[in-house]
């Protein structure tokens, strides 16, 4: 493996700081995205059918909420795992960039 130059190496300033801040804070968005949503269009339409049909019952409000979020985590775990995997790959990168 070939050693980086001093060109090559990033230097822990405020500007890269943030960077990683943001960029943390992009990803862990970017994965709860699917799961929020999928809360928040289920406790909708929840709200709205016991408007209608006027019953009180607190399990019915969790239930859909716990099978609509296991659905939804079954079919975007790849991509949640891949996204996650990238942004492990990229912070380990730029630590091994900023050891040398």
């Amino acid at each position: 493996m070939r050693r980086a130059t001093r060109k090559e190496r990033r230097i822990m300033d405020n500007s890269f700081a943030l960077y990683l801040g943001r960029y943390t804070l992009e990803t862990a968005l970017l994965l709860s995205a699917p799961i929020l949503i999928t809360c928040v269009v289920v406790g909708i339409v929840v709200t709205l059918l016991q408007a209608v049909t006027s019953i009180r019952d607190m399990t019915l409000t969790i239930v859909p909420k716990i099978i609509a979020v296991g659905v939804v985590m079954l079919l975007f775990a790849g991509w949640m795992l891949q996204t996650a995997l990238k942004f492990t790959n990229d912070i380990f990168g730029h630590i091994q960039n900023i050891g040398q």
